[in-house]
Formats: structure tokens, sequence, C-alpha cells
């Protein structure tokens, strides 16, 4: 049985990996041993159809990739990662490198560029520094998950009321725009902060400008044009 196969039936993988795409295979099981060396858990491809079968857009970590590559070369794969929802950081590799291609690679998002051979501490350094973003930016996701769920327990008049506090309207003008009360205002206001967890006005600005900044994935992110995201 070959290292990569063996690799494939190992245990379900539940926490970062380093998920390497090459096809030379002394190449994987190099890189294999180097990053187990330092304690990774590692998974070996030769190519990016098989990384697509066995890995989904949930999956943690980072991905090591060659850009020579049959078929789809990587910063081809890398633009139809983006465009279906994978979100791992990539260090590229490659025995080929040009300019051109680094700075295709490196504006797309890409956390190094090494140029075969390699020295095997630039490899890790460039690992620890690609699964340090996984890790940070699967954190903001969670954290916009349970944003969103709050959100989604807003009626639709809370939703209009805190809409307006996050853009810094008062009361008295919230009522005036609205048609209602100040009190009724004042309550709507209140129970809006109470569900979405926040504690002053202070919190909700910080929360709409954090929502700016957050892609839209699909069509529930809706309700975060509600408060002042659009």
């Amino acid at each position: 049985m070959s290292r990569t196969s063996a690799i494939k039936k190992d245990a379900p993988y539940t926490g970062p990996v380093v998920h390497v795409i090459d096809d030379d295979e002394a190449m994987r099981l190099a890189l294999d041993c180097l990053f187990r060396s330092v304690g990774h858990r590692v998974r070996l491809f030769a190519n990016a159809a098989d990384f697509l079968k066995e890995c989904s857009a949930s999956c943690a970590g980072c991905l090591v990739l060659d850009v020579r590559l049959p078929g789809m070369n990587g910063l081809d794969f890398q633009a139809h990662l983006a465009g279906t929802g994978h979100t791992l950081p990539i260090v590229f590799m490659t025995g080929h490198g040009d300019i051109p291609m680094t700075v295709r690679g490196m504006k797309a998002g890409a956390i190094d560029f090494l140029p075969k051979p390699f020295r095997e501490q630039d490899m890790l350094d460039a690992v620890a520094a690609a699964l340090e973003v996984d890790g940070t930016q699967r954190a903001r996701r969670d954290e916009f998950a349970v944003l969103r769920e709050r959100v989604a327990t807003l009626t639709p008049r809370e939703h209009e009321v805190v809409s307006q506090v996050s853009k810094g309207q008062m009361n008295k003008q919230i009522a005036y725009s609205l048609g209602l009360s100040e009190i009724t205002v004042k309550i709507h206001r209140a129970n809006a902060m109470r569900k979405l967890g926040m504690r002053n006005l202070t919190d909700l600005v910080r929360f709409s400008e954090a929502l700016k900044r957050q892609p839209r994935q699909d069509h529930a992110d809706a309700t975060f044009a509600m408060m002042g995201a659009a």
C-alpha cells in the first residue's frame, strides 16, 4: 500500500490539516515527513481533483500547492477554490516560478510562494503563518455565525429601530421617522440590544462596522443590510 493510500484511510480529521498537492511522489513524502516531524497532521494528494473529492469547503488547515500540476495548474486551481467557497490559505511551491506568477498568486491571497528547492525552515514558517491565518478566519466566521443567529431573532420593527440607532439616530428622530412614540422606540431598542448581546451604543456601532467588512455569502446575510451593512 502506498503512503498516500495509507493516509487517506486514517481516522477522520477534525482539526487543522496541512493538505499537500504535488504530482511528484518523492516531494509529497518528503513534505509529509517534514510536517509530521513538528506535529502537523498531513494529507497528500497527487492532483487537484483528488483534493476536491476528499475535502469540502469546511476543511480546516492550509494548502501547500505546487504550481505545475497535471490538468489545472496551481494558480488556476487557486482561483477555482476561491469561486467555490474554499478558504484554505495557500502556500505555493514551484521549480519554474517567475515574477508574474508570484504576483498573481500573492494578489489572490497566497501566504507565500517558495521556489524549489526551498529551505525546510522557510516551508515550516510559511505553513505556520498559513495555519494561523486559517485559525483567525475560522474564529471570525464562528463569531459572525453567532451574531447572524442573534440578528435572526429580531422582529422587523426591532430591525428598523436598531438599524437607525447604529447610524447615530436619536430616539426622538427614530420615533418621528417610523411614526412611533419615543417610549415605544426605547422598548424596541432595549429588546434588540438584549437579543444582540450588546451593552451600549459603542458595541452596536462596532458590530455594524464589522458587518460591513464581512463578505456576504448567501441571502441570509440580507438581514445585515438592516444593520447598516449595505
